[in-house]
């Protein structure tokens, strides 16, 4: 029997992974902490961009079109300071691929599930691993009842907590941000659904000039509240919370359509090698790096992580995994610079970024451009990584 690859993480970059090692027609098993048919709250990561589609139909055609077809794509941006509208462009609807669509991970997990089984990844559910070791002929990982696999490599996509980074005594290095935001899910309300547009405000006056930000997804929207550094978790972030700001950026009638409600912090971590010393296990995703959400740079620079590591063993040389590594290293450092650019105008520590702002927003009106950077910077660069050749991640 084939010596096949070993997977470990059944999230979007696992199960990319996973389907790309079999697109170069690789063996593969998939472990999974979790057990089979477990339920992932939440919408997490809502955004897969035109080259992580391009990138998943490579691995499985036709894949690309089922994702989009579910998917929303929203062709309206709009921004407000302070109540006030400083920038709206509306798009002409896409031919081919779109740029991105939106849809809960849940969702985006389903359709990877579906085509991973489908092209014979085989899975161990209810597979915590607790042990790695790595020779020169592979890698065999233990998990907590003792079972043992052994793989020609390993690709460690079991996120930000990954037992297989710790395990190969691999440090994340960066900071993490003050203060931190909510993020919540809502329910479309049938028959009165909001408009399909990205909204984002700044200094919103219902909200005690805090920032908020209104995506959708296919059936309902994701609110991401920017919270001050002196404000408490439970006021703000709570169900009960939430539906009582809630009023104030959506109006009434959404408070029973609460969803699923968390907190993050702005974390900007980078692992110090994305690989072993001797090539044979690969970070990818959460394992090998943590962005914030504003950019849409977490799950889409994991699956072109994910791709980029099954071209590397594929060709079946350390030569290939160090270049792998070394790469989408460069890359994950500049997606951490760009996520810190992003921080430092929504979260400024400097008073002359805030009198920018106020200036921009002020001349919005007559100067376009003034508009423009206050809605696009938020997100960070839009250029792409160097390291990424030709794509955003």
């Amino acid at each position: 029997m084939t010596t096949p690859v070993l997977v470990v993480g059944a999230g979007p970059v696992g199960l990319s992974a996973a389907l790309a090692l079999r697109a170069h027609g690789l063996p593969v098993v998939l472990l999974e902490a979790d057990p089979e048919g477990r339920e992932r709250p939440g919408s997490r990561a809502l955004f897969v961009h035109r080259e992580t589609l391009e990138l998943l139909d490579g691995m499985s055609p036709g894949l690309a079109l089922e994702i989009t077809e579910y998917g929303s794509t929203w062709h309206t941006k709009r921004t407000l300071y302070r109540g006030r509208e400083v920038y709206a462009r509306t798009f002409p609807p896409p031919t081919g691929t779109p740029p991105f669509t939106s849809l809960r991970q849940v969702d985006t997990e389903r359709f990877l599930l579906t085509a991973c089984r489908d092209a014979g990844v085989r899975f161990v559910w209810d597979a915590k691993v607790t042990g790695v070791r790595v020779d020169p002929a592979g890698v065999t990982l233990t998990d907590e009842s003792g079972r043992t696999w052994t793989g020609t490599h390993a690709v460690a996509a079991d996120g930000a907590r990954s037992a297989v980074r710790r395990e190969l005594g691999i440090p994340l290095e960066g900071t993490h941000g003050d203060g931190f935001h909510v993020v919540a899910d809502i329910a479309d309300i049938p028959g009165a659904e909001l408009p399909l547009e990205r909204v984002f405000h700044y200094e919103h006056p219902g909200l005690g000039g805090r920032s908020v930000m209104r995506v959708p997804f296919t059936g309902g929207f994701q609110l991401d509240l920017q919270c001050r550094d002196d404000d408490a978790p439970e006021e703000y972030g709570s169900e009960d919370a939430v539906r009582r700001w809630l009023p104030a950026v959506v109006g009434d009638g959404y408070g029973e359509r609460v969803l699923w409600v968390s907190t993050y912090r702005f974390l900007r971590k980078v692992a110090a090698s994305f690989t072993d010393p001797r090539h044979r296990v690969l970070l990818v995703g959460e394992a090998a790096h943590l962005f914030p959400p504003f950019g849409a740079r977490g799950m889409n620079s994991g699956i072109a992580d994910a791709a980029a590591a099954a071209r590397a063993i594929a060709d079946g040389t350390p030569d290939a995994v160090a270049s792998f590594a070394e790469l989408r290293r460069s890359a994950g450092l500049f997606n951490s610079a760009a996520a810190g650019t992003a921080l430092e105008h929504l979260r400024p520590t400097r008073s002359i970024v805030r009198v920018k702002q106020r200036a921009a927003a002020a001349l919005a009106p007559v100067l376009p451009r003034c508009g423009a950077w206050l809605e696009h910077a938020p997100y960070g660069p839009r250029h792409g990584s160097p390291a990424a050749a030709g794509r955003k991640y």
